[in-house]
């Protein structure tokens, strides 16, 4: 049985919620009958001999709050000022949420005063002197066909006392924060400083991160269209391997911590021969390392095509300084051009002519704007993150888990990473499509 640690589920509220939902109103196919309790739950685990076996152990079930509107919310919607604000990298849905948003807000609890902060958390801060956006329907409507996001984004830390300050100074009530694991960190101080203040305001997280690795959320939005594109990719890589003698295609893919689209991808377009993600360490020299594999390779089917996840194989940088951007993250070392420069080098001393065609579409692949399925995603999770919002929840996320949207604590899921499991069935699975053998000596 899968060891589940006990986290606190529990999500925090502004206060008791009295208000009866506008939603009531509506029909039931449009949710006025589809209210949701408190007391629903989502389990995380539901492999039914482990549940059996918590049960008879006594074991609390490990299970969140599920997601959805309620009959009752906290906020007034007359009186209420809304804001969103994104942060970070670009990641294909991010308009889709915004739109999402302002449209439950508007015509589902008929909040007329909604606003965007531009360029992320500076927004908040008036030396930037940026003016916030009016956020309305009309303003909103078509943005889900374009990428990036209409409220611009950006890196680095704020002074999150000053943030509240502006927050108190906008008579903001509700904060919706788009972005990924610094954002939900940064997200949670803001709703620490705001009750520390006693201030009734509640903050919304929506997790953002195109490696799809938040913690305890089954997907992100946006990694379905980076797996789309890379398909796209890996398809050409293979291409420009297969039509020349000794043809080599490498692709880099985005994938910090997780190599999950490098995984994704290679299962979807199955010409991928050698997979590179950080949780699975390999080697270049010896017997069993990469180079000599990719030599018989090439000697048997006269071509190959390897997908490199920008996290692996740091461990070949360990005598170079290290750096860090602006919100403090590890900038990482360029795999991508070490092995490309590497496999030449390789070839080269051993007189083996190759071809090898380098590929990183990162910047093309999260600018783009979302595909359906992503559409439909970013769709339920902002207007989950409304009808939360609304009911006076804070300091939480939504999320998808076991197919269903839940709420989880930030609290949970901030500072913590999904990676890919080396022993489970995607990684298998990626073994088995691939071929490649160990490559660790």
């Amino acid at each position: 049985m899968k060891s589940m640690k006990q986290i606190d589920t529990s999500i925090m509220n502004l206060g008791s919620a009295k208000i009866a939902s506008p939603l009531k109103a509506r029909g039931k196919e449009e949710g006025g009958g589809c209210f949701v309790s408190d007391k629903e739950r989502v389990l995380v685990n539901i492999v039914e001999d482990d549940v059996v076996e918590m049960v008879k152990s006594r074991k609390k079930l490990l299970s969140f709050e599920r997601a959805g509107p309620r009959s009752k919310i906290f906020f007034d919607p007359s009186k209420l000022r809304c804001a969103v604000v994104s942060c970070g990298g670009l990641c294909p849905g991010t308009n889709d949420i915004i739109r999402s948003i302002v449209l439950a807000l508007y015509y589902n609890y008929g909040v007329r005063n909604v606003y965007g902060i531009r360029y992320g958390f500076q927004g908040f801060i008036s030396s930037y002197g940026y003016e916030l956006m009016d956020l309305m329907p009309n303003s909103v409507s078509n943005i889900h066909e374009i990428g990036g996001t209409i409220l611009g984004t950006s890196r680095g830390p704020q002074d999150v006392e000053s943030i509240v300050d502006a927050l108190e100074r906008m008579n903001i009530r509700l904060l919706f924060t788009i972005g990924g694991d610094g954002t939900m960190i940064a997200s949670a101080k803001i709703a620490d400083a705001i009750n520390k203040r006693g201030l009734k305001t509640g903050l919304i997280g929506i997790p953002k991160t195109i490696d799809n690795d938040i913690s305890l959320v089954d997907r992100c939005f946006g990694f379905d269209t980076a797996v789309d594109m890379a398909v796209g990719v890996i398809r050409s890589a293979n291409n420009e391997a297969t039509s020349a003698p000794n043809g080599i295609g490498l692709v880099k893919l985005m994938g910090r911590h997780s190599g999950f689209i490098a995984a994704a991808a290679t299962l979807a377009m199955p010409v991928v021969n050698f997979v590179l993600i950080p949780e699975s360490e390999f080697d270049l020299e010896g017997p069993k390392g990469l180079l000599q594999a990719l030599k018989e390779r090439l000697s048997l089917r006269k071509h190959a095509v390897i997908v490199v996840a920008e996290g692996a194989g740091q461990k070949f940088f360990e005598d170079r300084p290290t750096e860090r951007d602006v919100s403090g993250n590890i900038r990482l070392h360029d795999i991508g051009l070490f092995l490309k420069e590497t496999i030449i080098s390789h070839f080269g001393e051993q007189d083996q002519d190759i071809t090898l065609k380098y590929i990183n579409p990162s910047y093309t692949i999260r600018s783009v704007a979302a595909n359906a399925n992503d559409h439909v995603l970013c769709g339920f999770l902002g207007r989950r993150a409304v009808h939360a919002g609304m009911a006076g929840k804070t300091k939480m996320l939504v999320g998808l888990c076991n197919n269903h949207f839940v709420h989880i604590p930030m609290e949970a899921s901030a500072g913590k990473r999904r990676h890919v499991d080396i022993s489970g069935d995607m990684w298998m699975s990626v073994l088995e499509s691939t071929g490649q053998p160990s490559l660790k000596n």
